[in-house]
């Protein structure tokens, strides 16, 4: 590795981690920064933005955004709700399952904001110490990303997997993310029944409790959504977004059907790429939100969900253009340097993955950035596929929206940052959940089902 390939390199981690601490929209805009000193400093050439994934996130994200703006999304809160609400003992195992859900539903983890003042408060009135079930219910809500059939994280994979040779379909990527990032969270959830002190036995809890003015700041509101009002209209959203997802799920099974000739049913029925197919259904579902569920427009690009994804976008966009263009530049001497440690250690893949995530805070950008890289290094497609959960790593220094909202939503003081930065309330729950879900996806793509993930390399 020459002296400038490193100081270059050093430019691209200083463009991520500056971006990273301002967050937001400063994720990308920075990286263009460092992508402009690349390019007009050093003379390499740019790489190509990725364009087809950021259409996929604009289309799934304008949907998602009517959903919210209808009210379908309040609906599908209260229905969480009512089951955590129903079996309050179990919050610890059952909030986690419902962050993670939603997220695998409506393709971001930004939902969280919703449920999580719900959790906190259930666990707080049932006398359970609230970071056991908010530390891994906010970690869930990001693993739920690789098991999204609309997420980028997931659409990025499938695309770019096809376009080096390994022709996996969605519904293939989420058999194997979905089970294992599932038993992933029940094993943190497991760590995290009994973790800390109970609320009886804390003494910082007590002191705070002993206070008139923090006790009434606990106790005297409760967190609820329950008495919003769901009108017919927010109810015919949830079923025209689940459709769409249904249709889009369908036309993905169509790429795994082999006819008699040899082509797949999607080849022989002409069906376009998924690519494709996603921002079609996407944009159709969004429209029937805006036409017949009462959804405006206005409303929708300033909630939440829509305004989170735009973020997403940048963040994408400027990323993996600077990854790109890094990386592209220095494709052979990447070859020379880590071929011996692939060939022997292929899985290995999953640490860089890890890494990357912890400073660039996106798992769909992870995606788009590293996964051409690790194809052009020769790893094999089913141990990508099998290490996909290891793009999760931002948990690890507790600078992410969901995390930092979910130490502000409880209101007990138990889910914490910590005095030393990295001994908080995330990080035992995220490492638990990312190492079993990953150990758990390679041994199902590359032991348990082998040959059957192996199949699909043409």
């Amino acid at each position: 590795m020459s002296f400038v390939m490193i100081v270059e390199l050093l430019i691209v981690l200083a463009a991520l981690y500056v971006g990273s601490r301002y967050g937001s929209l400063a994720l990308g805009a920075i990286s263009g920064i460092g992508l402009a000193i690349l390019v007009f400093g050093f003379g390499l050439k740019p790489g190509t933005p990725p364009t087809d994934v950021i259409y996929i996130i604009i289309a799934a994200v304008t949907c998602a955004g009517t959903l919210q703006a209808s009210g379908g999304m309040d609906w599908m809160i209260q229905i969480a709700e009512k089951m955590l609400r129903k079996h309050p003992d179990h919050i610890t195992f059952l909030a986690p399952l419902v962050t993670f859900f939603l997220t695998v539903l409506v393709g971001t983890g930004h939902v969280v904001y919703t449920i999580m003042p719900i959790i906190c408060d259930i666990a707080l009135k049932k006398n359970i110490r609230p970071e056991r079930p908010c530390g891994v219910a906010s970690v869930a809500s990001q693993v739920g990303i690789t098991c999204s059939p609309i997420a980028a994280a997931v659409v990025a994979f499938v695309t770019i997997s096809n376009a080096n040779g390994y022709m996996v379909a969605i519904p293939q990527v989420l058999m194997v993310t979905i089970p294992a990032c599932v038993c992933g969270l029940m094993c943190a959830a497991a760590a995290s029944f009994k973790r800390g002190k109970d609320l009886d036995n804390d003494p910082e809890f007590l002191k705070r409790k002993a206070d008139p003015e923090t006790y009434n700041f606990m106790y005297g509101n409760s967190a609820t959504t329950l008495d919003k009002t769901i009108t017919k209209e927010a109810k015919a959203s949830v079923f025209i977004f689940l459709g769409a997802l249904l249709i889009i799920v369908g036309f993905a099974f169509c790429q795994m059907i082999n006819v008699s000739d040899g082509r797949t049913l999607a080849e022989y029925l002409a069906i376009p790429k998924m690519n494709i197919i996603i921002q079609i259904i996407m944009l159709t579902a969004a429209a029937c939100n805006i036409m017949f569920c009462k959804a405006k427009p206005k409303k929708a690009v300033g909630g939440a969900v829509w305004q989170s994804g735009m973020v997403a976008v940048v963040a994408i966009y400027g990323i993996a253009w600077l990854a790109d263009t890094y990386f592209g530049n220095y494709m052979d001497e990447m070859k020379v340097m880590l071929s011996g440690i692939v060939q022997s250690y292929p899985w290995a893949i999953a640490v860089v993955f890890f890494l990357v995530s912890v400073l660039i805070n996106s798992q769909g950008a992870v995606v788009v950035a590293m996964l051409p890289l690790a194809y052009e290094l020769g790893i094999a497609g089913p141990v990508l596929l099998g290490v996909l959960p290891s793009v999760y790593g931002y948990f690890f220094i507790p600078n992410y929206p969901s995390d930092i909202a979910t130490v502000n939503f409880d209101r007990s003081g138990t889910t914490v940052i910590g005095k030393y930065l990295l001994n908080h309330s995330f990080m035992m729950p995220g490492l638990i959940s990312v190492i079993v879900a990953t150990v758990l996806g390679y041994l199902i793509t590359n032991v348990f089902f082998a040959g059957y993930f192996a199949s699909f390399i043409q």
